[in-house]
């Protein structure tokens, strides 16, 4: 059966249909990894978007139980050039249609990925529909450009209620903006004692968990959508050593008087070159972000910029210059993607040590 994808532009693009047989609007972005597709679209951070893989095969190793970064994906649909339907992996339980139909996630096969990804591109983000052939062009362009994108993407996918996965070591609290699972077995891998709290929760209700370091999560939409985080972590900093991935790097800089702006169409994968600027490594990195710390008046701040990307020079890690605090903009966990990064959660660790020891605010170069 035929499906449709037409953009807020006019421009239309033909495939077939699999997964889903529901319509689906939402922002069209493209990610550019050669694997992870069953990560990526389990990423919370998608939500409310509709993901073209530029990868020209997706579904060839099926999906397993194993790599899901949420228990239920929060994207609006699935773009591809080829779908497998005739996975082949040892682990694979089901194909990426069985998926998609079971989640009610709408997909399209057989579209020009590439030229999709150029259109993007060269325009910036648009908001598309997947739809039938029967729905009207004219009809769907005025809906889509009189949409309003939402803004509680965060509050979708956040916990509900706090919940503790037990450890011997470091209490950690990881606030909820939409995190991935990898975030949480970093943490436990090292014995972290963790407490995951939803997006809204309070100074105050962080300072009577006592713990001994603060971890802001990886999330969906516009940072300025969720002022009640910068409100947290303004009362927090210097009292609790901070460490923020993604979203939580972009709410971090707004609390400590930073602007955040929107990219023309974001980073999306697994091979983002970012350099780290104190020891001049070059890490390969995983990302997945719409928004960026602007550089507009950021060295007034108390920040230091530790982290840059190759490609576009935009901001990638900063350390507080006085307080235990630093954040990045990509994926440490790599989920997916390689784990050239993964020694931020050490750093992490040896933060809350420190600040604990000298019982004051310093912070640790990372």
């Amino acid at each position: 059966m035929k499906r449709q994808l037409i953009l807020e532009d006019g421009s239309i693009y033909i495939g077939t249909a699999f997964g889903s047989s529901r319509e689906a609007k939402g922002e069209v972005v493209f990610t550019t990894g050669m694997a992870g597709y069953q990560e990526t679209l389990s990423d919370p951070s998608y939500c409310d978007q509709i993901i073209t893989f530029t990868y020209p095969l997706i579904g060839n190793y099926g999906i397993n139980q194993e790599d899901f970064e949420s228990i239920e994906p929060a994207a609006s649909g699935v773009i591809v050039n080829e779908a497998c339907m005739k996975p082949s992996h040892w682990q694979y339980t089901s194909t990426l249609d069985e998926l998609l139909k079971v989640k009610d996630i709408p997909g399209v096969y057989g579209i020009d990925t590439r030229a999709l990804t150029r259109r993007i591109r060269i325009h910036g983000t648009l908001k598309g529909r997947i739809c039938s052939m029967e729905a009207d062009k004219e009809t769907v362009v005025k809906e889509l450009k009189e949409q309003t994108l939402p803004t509680d993407q965060v509050e979708k996918v956040s916990t509900r209620s706090p919940y503790t996965l037990p450890g011997r070591g470091k209490r950690v609290v990881l606030v909820d903006f939409g995190a991935k699972r990898g975030i949480l077995r970093e943490l436990i891998e090292r014995g972290c004692d963790v407490t995951v709290v939803p997006y809204h929760v309070t100074s105050d209700e962080i300072l009577r968990l006592n713990p001994d370091g603060v971890m802001l999560s990886n999330g969906p939409g516009d940072p300025t959508d969720v002022p009640e985080a910068v409100e947290m972590l303004k009362a927090i900093l210097g009292k609790i050593p901070v460490f923020g991935i993604c979203l939580g790097h972009q709410l971090l800089g707004l609390a400590c008087g930073a602007r955040t702006t929107k990219m023309k169409f974001g980073h999306r994968g697994v091979n983002h070159p970012v350099k780290n600027i104190e020891n001049g490594k070059v890490m390969i990195t995983s990302q997945n972000h719409g928004y960026t710390v602007d550089t507009v008046g950021f060295n007034n701040l108390d920040l230091v910029i530790t982290h840059i990307a190759i490609n576009d020079e935009t901001i990638e890690g900063y350390r507080h210059k006085t307080y235990p605090a630093f954040s990045v903009q990509f994926h440490p966990e790599a989920s997916p993607g390689p784990t050239d990064s993964n020694e931020l959660f050490d750093d992490f660790l040896k933060m809350m040590s420190s600040s604990k020891n000298e019982g004051v605010s310093t912070c640790q170069s990372v």
